[in-house]
């Protein structure tokens, strides 16, 4: 841990003790605090003895907006058991819960407040160690974030994906398979009366979605930083297997609490070049990138896209999970879940990198059952894609980097060129990408300029441009897109995101207008506006600087002044110390 960091740790925790001695209220008279805090606490039914033991918080996430998070009542009562039968006392708190289609304007605007919220939950309340108990796609990123910066020893549980439906006799299940069938109704494939059926069978049990999206990313990677009981990250939240590992996260956060060992031991750097492999190798989420940059980032280390993207040359995707494949997570738990890609990637890891459990992630392998015989997890030298999930691009139109998943892009499309399409905003876009009268051709390049970071705010998931109205209806699946805005991890497409900088920082993206030619070159990395520098800087005099309103308050005030870019997490400034190291390193 660096220096500014220990400082904060310890300045702003207030550690003074064990159990609930910690964190003691400041009344000047730390004798009386103590008195205060256990006269209240035991009007809730509590003896000495149990006081007396290690306090495990337990971020209880549960909403009833959060379907993601519909069994997170049972892992609290499991989490709890597991504690218990370890010695220590359990006590669970609220805090922010988010869902990713009950946000508005989208979670990832809420994601760094749910972070601040729980490292301050942590700060402020008694426990020697935390349980963290999240799901839904940026609450997993959230929670790493705040548990870097709050440096108390923690344990990731995660709520699980739901289960696979069926409509129609096809096995179907959200999200890729919602974003599939809509298609077809904007393509007019199906009807009004097939779109409402199949409605009621896409999310058929609580759970995150059953492909490899943001959620399910997010819980590969948790497992791989090792912040998370090995083997734990693919249990479908209605299994049997969901509720010990939360039973046995307990019982390990008490034996943390004991050992004091904190997050920082375990997110190391090598830690974060094996999850960047590991997201890579999944055919992962492009979120995936930005969260591991934001948790990385608390702790001083930056990610370097660069080296990201030599790493994605030589890390084939290996799991056959929609949208790259055909399988879903369930599939890949019975396949004996991360462990059997991470047991095909052993040469590609750090194998002496540490985890919670107090083995070495190269321990953790060798102890997994080993399936050889299994359909979702192909071999190195049987890829599902040669190269890694995701390429950095560069060029005039993205100097800071921009991102395409490329094993969920059209062949075809990969080297392109087309007349650009542009889209000012979100408002322009709904306003005009169904008009029959819109100058659009299928190979045009689609553009959507002002949803980035500060631009929408929050970055939203719109980076995944639907295919024109009057284009889908004549069977058009796929163009070209490009935005500075994010797209879900269940999507594909031939689709650029997290162009940087963005168009509300005046990046080069702002600059592009109708019928400019746009080249896209996946193979030589390159992402190019064909327009001479001298028309740019034209078009660039000729903008109006955006005008900041000062009328803003609260978190929107906040988010607006703090907002970094996609290539440092999309964080808040005050949240990041200064670096000290770069993965992945040469």
């Amino acid at each position: 841990m660096s220096d500014d960091q220990q400082q904060r740790k310890g300045d702003s925790t207030g550690h003074q003790g064990h159990g609930m001695s910690n964190r003691l209220t400041n009344y000047g008279d730390a004798a009386f605090s103590l008195f205060l805090r256990k006269a209240f606490i035991k009007g809730m039914g509590y003896t000495d003895d149990a006081l007396s033991r290690p306090v495990i918080g337990i971020a209880n996430t549960y909403s009833g907006y959060n379907a993601c998070h519909g069994n997170v009542p049972g892992l609290v009562e499991s989490i709890k058991r597991g504690v218990m039968l370890a010695g220590g006392l359990p006590v669970d708190f609220p805090t922010i819960t988010l869902h990713e289609s009950f946000a508005h304007p989208t979670s990832m605007y809420l994601r760094n407040l749910m972070a601040i919220d729980t490292e301050e939950m942590i700060r402020a309340q008694p426990m020697d160690a935390v349980v963290l108990i999240g799901g839904c796609d940026k609450t997993v990123p959230a929670q790493l974030m705040a548990a870097a910066s709050a440096g108390i020893p923690t344990v990731q549980v995660v709520t699980g994906p739901m289960l696979t439906g069926s409509h129609r006799g096809t096995r179907v299940g959200a999200c890729t398979d919602c974003r599939r069938y809509w298609a077809m109704y904007r393509g007019e494939d199906i009807d009004d009366a097939e779109i409402a059926e199949v409605n009621d069978k896409l999310v058929p049990t609580v759970g995150t979605c059953s492909v490899m999206g943001t959620a399910s990313t997010m819980a590969c990677l948790a497992e791989t930083l090792g912040i998370m009981l090995p083997g734990s990250a693919t249990a479908p939240a209605v299994f049997a297997d969901r509720l010990r590992v939360a039973e046995d996260s307990g019982s390990l956060a008490v034996a943390l609490a004991r050992s004091g060992v904190t997050p920082d031991r375990i997110l190391t750097p090598e830690a974060f070049e094996n999850a960047l492999r590991v997201l890579l190798a999944l055919g992962g989420s492009t979120n995936g990138l930005i969260h591991l940059t934001a948790i990385a980032g608390r702790l001083g280390i930056d990610i370097d896209l660069d080296a990201f993207d030599r790493m994605s040359h030589e890390t084939p995707v290996l799991v056959d999970l929609k949208p790259s494949g055909e399988h879903y997570m369930e599939d890949l738990h019975r396949a004996g879940g991360l462990p059997t890609l991470l047991r095909e990637l052993k040469p590609l890891l750090h194998l002496d990198a540490m985890t919670i459990n107090g083995r070495t992630l190269g321990e953790n392998i060798d102890a997994a059952v080993h399936l050889v015989d299994q359909p979702v997890v192909r071999s190195r030298h049987n890829p599902i894609y040669a190269r890694g999930g995701i390429a950095v691009l560069r060029g005039n139109l993205a100097p800071a980097g921009a991102i395409i998943k490329q094993s969920a892009a059209s062949p075809e499309l990969m080297r392109h060129r087309g007349r650009a399409v542009v889209f000012a905003s979100l408002e322009d876009l709904a306003q005009r990408i169904d008009d029959p009268n819109l100058d659009v051709q299928a190979d045009d390049v689609l553009v959507l300029q002002n949803i980035g970071p500060r631009g929408a705010p929050g970055m939203p998931e719109a980076g995944y441009i639907p295919i024109p109205k009057k284009l889908a209806a004549q069977g058009v699946k796929d163009m070209v897109r490009i935005s500075d805005g994010r797209m879900s991890g269940t999507a594909a497409g031939t689709i650029v995101l997290h162009v940087s900088p963005e168009s509300a920082q005046g990046g080069p993206l702002g600059l592009v207008r109708d019928g400019d030619s746009i080249r896209l070159d996946v193979e030589s990395r390159e992402l190019v506006l064909e327009v001479a520098e001298e028309e740019l800087q034209a078009r660039r005099q000729q903008q109006s600087p955006q005008q900041e309103d000062t009328n803003l308050l609260g978190y929107r005030r906040l988010f607006m002044e703090q907002i970094l870019q996609a290539e440092e997490g999309c964080d808040f400034r005050a949240c990041r110390p200064q670096p000290h190291s770069r993965v992945p390193r040469s």
